[in-house]
């Protein structure tokens, strides 16, 4: 089970670890329970998060937010694009894991990876930072390291939400748990293009060489694709799950387990 920490991304609403125990135990077997966190973006829905760092909800952080905030994702608004970097950003995320750890979650989900493109050299961002790919493997090693030795699990899980190339880096793949990749074979219910799909089987048949789950969501909604998706992750050994891409609903899909 994938789930945010808290109902409404505050420290009031948080699920307690009772709650996360139940579900780990609830009918249908035992689950593992990881919770979302966004690495790569900051959220202002988010317990971290202060009102003055963008008073008037324009989408560009006020005179006196922290330097590390850039202007929010447009196709996300609220998601704001940080410098994850930033140490006192990576210091949020440590207490952030801090916080998954006290309510007993098994691990996380982080999202964002791909983050590195929007800073990196040929991304849409001021800085064209040469260092930004290695800085994000290196922050994932890192939120690892502070759950599994700090936090004395070493058990922890680490999944990642795309960025599969970053395959490339060998101490990466072997210190994720697993990884997941959004619209592999669709767009919505649109085929993806051959050569893209090839690319990212590569990488990702690299995660799965390492012995690490690989879990695809593919948005198809008709009835044939959602069937064609499937077939075709499952040929690959791949964990599939088709839904909608708001994510508001717990999809089944008929004649697919679990149904």
């Amino acid at each position: 089970m994938i789930m945010y920490y808290s109902r409404d991304g505050s420290d009031e609403r948080k699920f307690t670890a009772t709650k996360i125990e139940g579900l780990k135990n609830s009918p249908g077997g035992p689950k593992q329970v990881l919770s979302y966190m966004s690495i790569g973006e900051a959220e202002d829905y988010r317990w971290y998060w202060r009102k003055s760092w963008d008073a008037n909800r324009d989408g560009k952080p006020d005179a006196g937010a922290p330097a590390r905030l850039d202007p929010s994702n447009p196709d996300w608004p609220g998601n704001y694009k940080v410098r994850y970097w930033d140490p006192a950003w990576q210091e949020i995320i440590y207490a952030y894991v801090d916080k998954v750890l006290a309510a007993s979650y098994d691990g996380v989900y982080l999202d964002i990876v791909d983050a590195y493109e929007y800073w990196g050299p040929g991304g849409p961002s001021s800085p064209d930072r040469p260092t930004a790919e290695e800085e994000m493997v290196s922050f994932v090693k890192s939120i690892a390291e502070h759950a599994r030795v700090e936090g004395g699990r070493p058990d922890f899980q680490v999944f990642v939400q795309n960025a599969e190339e970053l395959s490339r880096h060998p101490d990466y793949v072997q210190t994720v748990s697993g990884i997941g990749k959004e619209d592999l074979f669709y767009d919505g219910n649109r085929h993806q293009p051959a050569d893209e799909i090839a690319y990212s089987v590569r990488q990702l048949d690299r995660f799965k060489a390492a012995g690490k789950p690989v879990l695809v969501t593919d948005y198809v909604t008709r009835r044939d694709k959602i069937n064609d998706f499937y077939r075709k992750a499952n040929s690959r050994g791949y964990v599939p799950y088709a839904t909608r891409r708001n994510l508001d609903v717990l999809t089944t899909n008929p004649g697919h387990a679990p149904d």
